[in-house]
């Protein structure tokens, strides 16, 4: 399973270029994917999302609940 920032680095992005492509802080994307918080998106920027890291929307939601779990965990 895919975590949020296996994701991006397979689709080759850093972290900087997700924050400015969706308008968010650097510090939120990295809380993403630390599980620390998880994405508050509207449907158009998680389409967005998806289709940045080339990825099904379930494949994203997917992510997110293992980026929770690897939080909870530790």
């Amino acid at each position: 399973m895919m975590d949020l920032k296996k994701l991006r680095q397979n689709a080759g992005l850093r972290v900087e270029e997700v924050a400015a492509s969706l308008g968010v802080a650097y510090s939120t994307v990295c809380n993403w994917e630390q599980g620390r918080t998880i994405p508050t998106l509207g449907i158009f920027q998680t389409q967005k999302l998806a289709q940045m890291y080339n990825c099904t929307l379930d494949d994203l939601a997917s992510a997110v609940q293992e980026a929770q779990n690897k939080a909870i965990a530790s």
